[in-house]
Protein backbone atom coordinates (compact mmCIF):
# COMPACT_ATOMS: atom_id res chain seq x y z
CA UNK A 1 0.00 0.00 0.00
CA UNK A 2 1.46 3.38 -0.94
CA UNK A 3 1.12 6.70 0.89
CA UNK A 4 -1.68 7.92 -1.38
CA UNK A 5 -3.81 4.86 -0.56
CA UNK A 6 -3.14 5.30 3.17
CA UNK A 7 -4.24 8.94 3.02
CA UNK A 8 -7.39 7.96 1.16
CA UNK A 9 -8.19 5.31 3.79
CA UNK A 10 -7.60 7.82 6.61
CA UNK A 11 -9.86 10.33 4.88
CA UNK A 12 -12.63 7.74 4.52
CA UNK A 13 -12.38 6.86 8.21
CA UNK A 14 -12.61 10.51 9.23
CA UNK A 15 -15.87 10.82 7.26
CA UNK A 16 -17.56 8.00 9.19
CA UNK A 17 -19.63 9.09 12.21
CA UNK A 18 -17.96 8.62 15.57
CA UNK A 19 -18.58 9.28 19.25
CA UNK A 20 -16.75 12.12 21.00
CA UNK A 21 -14.92 10.71 24.00
CA UNK A 22 -15.10 12.66 27.25
CA UNK A 23 -11.81 14.44 27.86
CA UNK A 24 -10.23 16.37 30.72
CA UNK A 25 -7.20 18.59 30.04
CA UNK A 26 -4.96 19.92 32.80
CA UNK A 27 -2.10 22.38 32.34
CA UNK A 28 0.84 23.11 34.60
CA UNK A 29 4.07 25.01 34.11
CA UNK A 30 5.78 22.15 32.29
CA UNK A 31 3.03 20.91 29.94
CA UNK A 32 -0.46 19.47 29.62
CA UNK A 33 -2.05 16.21 30.68
CA UNK A 34 -5.02 14.93 28.72
CA UNK A 35 -7.31 12.18 30.06
CA UNK A 36 -9.71 10.59 27.56
CA UNK A 37 -12.39 8.03 28.47
CA UNK A 38 -12.46 5.30 25.82
CA UNK A 39 -14.47 2.40 27.28
CA UNK A 40 -14.66 -0.68 25.08
CA UNK A 41 -11.49 0.17 23.12
CA UNK A 42 -8.63 -2.33 23.09
CA UNK A 43 -5.05 -0.99 23.05
CA UNK A 44 -4.44 -2.43 19.56
CA UNK A 45 -7.54 -0.58 18.26
CA UNK A 46 -6.34 2.82 19.52
CA UNK A 47 -4.64 5.27 17.15
CA UNK A 48 -2.92 8.52 18.11
CA UNK A 49 -1.51 10.90 15.49
CA UNK A 50 0.06 14.32 15.50
CA UNK A 51 -0.01 16.09 12.14
CA UNK A 52 1.22 19.65 12.19
CA UNK A 53 -0.49 21.29 15.16
CA UNK A 54 -3.33 18.73 15.35
CA UNK A 55 -3.55 15.80 17.75
CA UNK A 56 -6.05 13.18 16.64
CA UNK A 57 -7.16 10.21 18.69
CA UNK A 58 -9.33 7.41 17.41
CA UNK A 59 -10.41 4.13 18.92
CA UNK A 60 -12.51 1.29 17.59
CA UNK A 61 -15.02 -0.05 20.09
CA UNK A 62 -15.02 -3.83 20.52
CA UNK A 63 -17.93 -4.69 22.80
CA UNK A 64 -17.60 -8.00 24.59
CA UNK A 65 -20.58 -10.25 23.93
CA UNK A 66 -20.83 -13.53 25.84
CA UNK A 67 -20.34 -16.67 23.74
CA UNK A 68 -23.45 -17.98 21.96
CA UNK A 69 -25.30 -14.70 22.55
CA UNK A 70 -26.12 -11.69 20.45
CA UNK A 71 -27.28 -8.23 21.41
CA UNK A 72 -31.03 -7.82 21.15
CA UNK A 73 -30.86 -4.17 22.17
CA UNK A 74 -27.83 -1.90 22.24
CA UNK A 75 -27.59 1.82 22.98
CA UNK A 76 -24.19 2.06 21.37
CA UNK A 77 -24.73 2.62 17.64
CA UNK A 78 -21.40 4.04 16.53
CA UNK A 79 -18.40 1.68 16.47
CA UNK A 80 -15.66 4.21 17.19
CA UNK A 81 -14.50 7.25 19.12
CA UNK A 82 -12.75 10.15 17.42
CA UNK A 83 -11.55 13.53 18.67
CA UNK A 84 -9.08 16.11 17.42
CA UNK A 85 -7.31 18.94 19.24
CA UNK A 86 -5.34 21.91 18.00
CA UNK A 87 -2.09 22.05 19.96
CA UNK A 88 -0.21 25.17 21.00
CA UNK A 89 3.20 25.73 19.42
CA UNK A 90 4.56 25.82 23.01
CA UNK A 91 4.06 22.03 23.24
CA UNK A 92 6.82 19.59 22.26
CA UNK A 93 4.94 16.96 20.25
CA UNK A 94 8.13 14.92 19.79
CA UNK A 95 8.01 14.02 23.49
CA UNK A 96 4.39 12.86 23.93
CA UNK A 97 3.98 10.13 26.55
CA UNK A 98 0.86 7.94 26.23
CA UNK A 99 -0.50 5.37 28.67
CA UNK A 100 -3.72 3.38 28.36
CA UNK A 101 -5.28 1.54 31.30
CA UNK A 102 -8.84 0.42 32.07
CA UNK A 103 -10.30 2.39 29.15
CA UNK A 104 -8.61 5.66 30.11
CA UNK A 105 -5.97 7.20 27.85
CA UNK A 106 -3.48 9.48 29.62
CA UNK A 107 -1.35 11.73 27.43
CA UNK A 108 1.41 13.95 28.77
CA UNK A 109 2.68 16.58 26.36
CA UNK A 110 5.53 18.71 27.74
CA UNK A 111 6.17 22.29 26.81
CA UNK A 112 9.32 23.20 24.90
CA UNK A 113 12.09 24.28 27.27
CA UNK A 114 11.86 27.90 26.05
CA UNK A 115 8.13 27.98 26.89
CA UNK A 116 8.50 26.69 30.45
CA UNK A 117 8.60 29.15 33.31
CA UNK A 118 12.06 29.81 34.60
CA UNK A 119 13.43 31.71 37.51
CA UNK A 120 15.74 34.61 36.80
CA UNK A 121 18.48 35.17 39.31
CA UNK A 122 19.04 38.76 40.37
CA UNK A 123 22.64 39.65 41.08
CA UNK A 124 23.70 42.37 43.48
CA UNK A 125 26.39 44.58 41.99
Amino acid sequence: MNDKQEVTKAERQSDTPALLPRVDVFEDGTGITLLADLPGVAKDKLTLRVEGDTLQLEGEISPETPANMEAVYAELHLPRYRRAFTLSSELDTDKVNAQFKDGVLTLRIPKHAHAQPRKIEVKIV
